[in-house]
């Protein structure tokens, strides 16, 4: 569980963060759209990790596996349209829970 609370934690600090919406200049023109349905798309993450808590564990790894997905898409976001400290740190923090949350499906979800 401590695993997921971390990815729980990163998913309420980054939706929480009202900066996240702000795109770096020169970026493509679809940033600031793609970065605030990341925003959004967080809020709605935190909102199924919760709630996939309390659901079998059959239910839980497919929730995680969609989470992984998303995660990957969100960073690919923040790479293409954020710059300097700004993207280095969600970035590495999108890195860090897709990691954790494949080390949880590796643990809990092997033949599922």
């Amino acid at each position: 569980m401590i695993r997921l609370s971390a990815g729980l934690a990163l998913i309420v600090a980054l939706a929480a963060a009202p900066v996240l919406a702000q795109g770096r200049a020169g970026a493509p023109a679809d940033c600031q759209r793609d970065l605030f349905q990341n925003e959004a798309g967080m809020r709605r993450e935190l909102t199924r990790l919760q709630s996939a808590g309390t659901t079998d564990q059959a239910t839980q790894c497919r929730v995680w596996r969609e989470h992984v997905t998303f995660l990957q898409g969100a960073r690919s976001v923040f790479a293409t349209c954020q710059a300097g400290r700004q993207r280095e740190e969600n970035v590495a923090q999108m890195d860090s829970s897709i990691s954790e949350y494949r080390v949880l499906l590796a643990n809990r979800c092997k033949a599922r």
